[in-house]
């Protein structure tokens, strides 16, 4: 299934699922109950592939073009790896509540790196500032936001780090690059 859906199907059948794991489609349904809990099986088994991607390996007290380059190249590897996969889950997610959760989890975990990561800048700002300029920050480098990037704008991953590096020094320094 995750096969299928780095290639571009998003709702693969039954049949083609079984047919690409070398299974009949009723011994497909030996091993779930039906094509969600395979879907959830197949989002469960991509986030722990991409939980490692997630790790953001900088000192806090670094400076802050440290810091923003190391988060920078850290999004940039996590969605490039997450793919279509990553795209099925929010699809998937409007009606299965369990990616729901997943995905807001997964969400809050991004937004308190940035919360961690940018405290010292966020603490200049002021409660009512710092809410501002994290919801920002969070929707900049955000998995949708690189996606519009992409899909949108045609944006590469060389074009996407100078723009969230253009766009999250003005946010945390109010200053240009």
């Amino acid at each position: 299934m995750l096969g299928l859906y780095a290639e571009g199907t998003f709702e693969p059948s039954s049949d083609l699922i079984a047919e690409r794991a070398n299974l009949s489609p009723r011994s497909l349904f030996r091993y779930f109950d039906d094509i969600d809990d395979l879907v959830r099986a197949a989002i469960a088994r991509q986030q722990q592939r991409l939980v490692p991607l997630a790790d953001l390996a900088v000192d806090t007290n670094a400076d802050f073009g440290e810091r923003l380059d190391v988060l920078v190249a850290q999004r940039l590897r996590l969605f490039e790896a997450m793919g279509n996969v990553g795209v099925v889950s929010r699809l998937r997610a409007m009606t299965q509540p369990i990616i729901a959760t997943q995905l807001t989890e997964a969400r809050r975990v991004l937004r308190s790196q940035l919360l961690v990561l940018f405290g010292p800048e966020l603490a200049v700002l002021g409660p009512v500032g710092a809410r501002s300029v994290l919801a920002a920050a969070d929707v900049i480098c955000s998995f949708e936001g690189y996606r519009l990037l992409v899909d949108d704008q045609g944006m590469t991953p060389t074009t996407i780090a100078a723009t969230w590096t253009q766009a999250l020094t003005v946010l945390f320094t109010q200053e240009l690059p």
